[in-house]
């Protein structure tokens, strides 16, 4: 008598194929992707947690309602929303295989990256200037860590969306250039919801202190 597990009609069970069959394309660049946008939250995770713990330790010296500029914040914050929007309408653009107009939303999405890089560096250059430097307390040194971590992914963002138009101006919207847009799009609006969060628990809050 046979052991073998047999369905309802007496098929034996497989539990496993061993015919070679097919795989979407480009299917492990997306999974790998997404890997490493998990162990990225995990970087974030732990940031925000170094933050909630040191933010109220000024040490005597400045706090965030000594040092934040609201108003500046919130054009940066604007640029940086818009860019995801502006990046929404390239791949828009893309599915419809509109290369030249994928590549204008493209540029203004840099663009948008580009002015909130620069409203974040304006930022930490009057924070030192004002003597606000990362080792003056626990606050600062968190603060600096946290949103220069934020401010390097923009920016490796930019440099790689700079990349990537080069190439789609070279080998056009193919597949490959296709899996990369649809990763960069993850990464991007990714630091979008980072700074979200950033935005309320360091500006915000910290406004309250």
């Amino acid at each position: 008598m046979s052991t073998k597990p047999q369905t309802a009609e007496g098929e034996a069970i497989a539990f496993y194929d061993l015919d070679p069959h097919e795989h979407p394309a480009h299917a492990s660049t997306t999974l790998g992707f997404w890997l490493y946008l998990m162990s990225d939250c995990l970087i974030f995770a732990t940031l925000f947690a170094i933050y909630g713990v040191l933010g109220g330790n000024f040490a005597a010296g400045p706090s965030p309602a000594d040092l934040f500029n609201l108003p500046l914040v919130a054009v940066s914050t604007t640029a940086l929303l818009l860019s995801s929007i502006t990046y929404g309408f390239a791949m828009l653009e893309m599915e419809q295989d509109k290369q030249g107009t994928t590549q204008l939303w493209l540029a203004i999405t840099g663009l948008l990256g580009a002015v909130f890089l620069g409203l974040t560096l304006y930022e930490f250059y009057h924070m030192i200037h004002e003597g606000a430097v990362p080792q003056r307390s626990a606050f600062l040194s968190s603060f600096f860590v946290l949103v220069g971590t934020h401010a390097l992914h923009v920016t490796f963002g930019i440099i790689w969306l700079l990349t990537l138009m080069i190439q789609i101006g070279q080998r056009g919207l193919v597949p490959a250039n296709q899996v990369r847009v649809q990763c960069l799009s993850m990464f991007w609006h990714f630091l979008d919801v980072i700074w979200i969060g950033v935005f309320t628990v360091v500006y915000l809050m910290g406004m309250l202190r």
